[in-house]
């Protein structure tokens, strides 16, 4: 079983970045996705998670009308899209998957995820 995070990198405030979170080992399609990250000395925060099918997400406020997650499941690939990047931005980013029934949309925490990738760093300067 193996989530690779991957696209982090240095960017100016306003950028923009893609991560990407290849999955294997496991059935993609029926796992939620989700994505957290933490900036340095502070708590591991959640960022968003998408449902299995990709029909449902949803967003921390921090980063709301900013990152967009997506899936596609025949690539067993998630992708967080993330705009107008902020230094507060500045973290790394971690993607967890979490084994749900199609219609479960209960809010998790990072303690319930089954499995984690391996983190990518995305810094943005001012």
């Amino acid at each position: 079983v193996q989530l690779q995070a991957s696209g982090g990198g240095l960017v100016q405030a306003g950028g923009s970045l893609r991560l990407s979170c290849v999955a294997s080992g496991f059935t993609f399609s029926m796992y939620r996705i989700g994505w957290f990250r933490q900036a340095p000395g502070k708590e591991r925060e959640g960022v968003s998670y998408i449902s299995r099918s990709g029909g449902r997400s949803d967003y921390a406020d921090s980063v709301k009308g900013r990152f967009t997650l997506s899936r596609d499941n025949d690539k067993n690939t998630a992708y967080l899209q993330m705009n107008s990047l902020r230094p507060e931005d500045t973290a790394v980013y971690y993607c967890a998957a979490l084994r749900t029934i199609l219609t479960d949309h209960r809010n998790y925490t990072a303690g319930d995820y089954n499995y984690w990738g391996q983190g990518t760093l995305v810094t943005v300067s001012s």
